[in-house]
């Protein structure tokens, strides 16, 4: 078999050949990423009999996997007598395989039948979550076998983006690559690229700085979430014992339920932690919450929290129970809601350490978008429920006060633990 000879970026070559459990590569738009590690793992799988299992979050056909570009490349390389390219797979002759999966659908077991892939390529790796994450590693363990991400960041809370760019781990190779770094970068878009920098330098810092954003384009509350975390409003917002600590729930058992801790001092909200779960019973939640000791007053409840369940009793009459002092939160419609939230946002601060997750909730809070581009109503999903809760929050606000109601617990300890 002839030699084969491709051209990479400088910074391609030095991630992807040298022996690596992970190899990573991020950055910005037209860094060539993605049309080097299609490169590499053909060339690889000619070298030598591979099985090559590409992977992203979501895959609803093959039309979203890297099975087109992996094609192109083929006739790119002149590699059309040496690969078939069937429908679902691609196959070499010394018998190299590619196998394309969307890791939502998957579980460890169905994983495991893509029998001992030598190579991985986790392609769009910005939107793994830890779940599929935690399905995946493991599958890949043949005698030196590797992972390849590729991914433009998008949230720093991202699963990959903490794991490899902020924690990176020992036997990772995780190399930032953008435009300056491809000498074969469209020449068509250095004009763009430029007017882009002069105009809206954040948005450059992102499409072709690779840098992360504060919140997911097109989010609902992207501005708010932005102007949060520049004014310092995430950070240090610890605990007060003089003050009540609101509760404000959204209900749910297969999906996720939430909970925020909120103090109001005048104007200001502060949310001191946030708490999410799934299949758990209410009052499992709220043991968690009187562990805390804290000097608890109300706790609100969306409308449904008097609707009855399959025990024949309602949140509501489940939290009474357990000494909590209920209320139900307004039932607005969702848009009414939404604009009072951010009518709040400039006057809400939030515990970094024990509260982040929500500000992650908010920042990926979007709407269904149909085929012709138009948004419509909020996407329900994992994001949702934290968004639900923040919203309920908004409209109860400025009705909590600081007077002595409610489960306390003993608040004289949470007063000992703050002095």
């Amino acid at each position: 078999m002839s030699q084969l000879t491709i051209d990479l970026p400088q910074k391609a070559v030095d991630t992807l050949v040298p022996p690596s459990r992970f190899k990573v590569l991020f950055g910005g738009r037209d860094g060539a990423k993605s049309w080097s590690i299609a490169r590499w793992l053909l060339a690889r799988g000619r070298a030598k009999q591979e099985r090559v299992i590409c992977v992203r979050e979501v895959q609803k056909s093959i039309a979203d996997s890297v099975h087109q570009l992996l094609r192109d490349q083929i006739s790119a390389l002149g590699l059309d007598d040496f690969y078939e390219v069937q429908e679902k797979y691609i196959k070499g002759q010394n018998g190299t395989l590619f196998a394309f999966r969307g890791l939502s659908n998957e579980t460890a077991l169905s994983l495991k039948s893509f029998e001992r892939p030598t190579l991985c390529w986790v392609e769009e790796g910005q939107a793994i979550t830890k779940r599929s994450w935690g399905i995946l590693e493991p599958t890949i363990r043949a005698d030196g076998s590797e992972i390849i991400v590729s991914f433009n960041p998008e949230l720093e809370d991202d699963f990959v983006y903490k794991e490899f760019v902020v924690g990176n781990p020992p036997g990772a190779i995780v190399t930032k690559i953008g435009w300056e770094d491809n000498p074969w970068r469209s020449k068509v878009l250095d004009a763009r690229r430029e007017q882009m920098r002069a105009q809206d330098p954040d948005e450059y810092a992102h499409v072709y700085g690779g840098n992360c954003r504060p919140a997911v384009e097109g989010a609902i509350y992207y501005k708010e979430v932005t102007a949060l975390k520049n004014a310092g409003r995430l950070g240090n917002v610890p605990y007060d014992p003089m003050l009540k600590v609101h509760v404000v729930c959204d209900l749910g058992f297969n999906d996720y339920m939430s909970l925020i801790l909120v103090q109001r001092m005048a104007s200001e909200i502060r949310v001191i932690r946030y708490i999410e779960d799934r299949q758990r019973f209410i009052p499992s939640y709220s043991q968690e919450l009187k562990a805390l000791n804290l000097n608890y007053g109300k706790l609100y409840l969306p409308h449904d929290g008097r609707a009855k369940h399959v025990t024949g009793t309602s949140a509501e009459e489940q939290f009474k129970s357990l000494g909590w002092d209920v209320e139900i939160v307004p039932n607005v419609d969702v848009e009414q809601g939404i604009r009072k939230a951010r009518e709040v946002f400039a006057r809400v601060y939030v515990d970094k350490g024990h509260a982040s997750d929500l500000v992650n909730r908010l920042g990926r809070y979007r709407r269904r978008v149909n085929s012709e581009g138009q948004a419509s109503t909020p996407v329900h999903d994992d994001e949702s429920h934290g968004a639900d809760g923040f919203r309920y929050m908004a409209l109860v606000a400025d009705q909590m006060a600081n007077e002595s109601s409610g489960w306390s617990g003993d608040i004289y300890a949470g007063f000992r633990r703050a002095i």
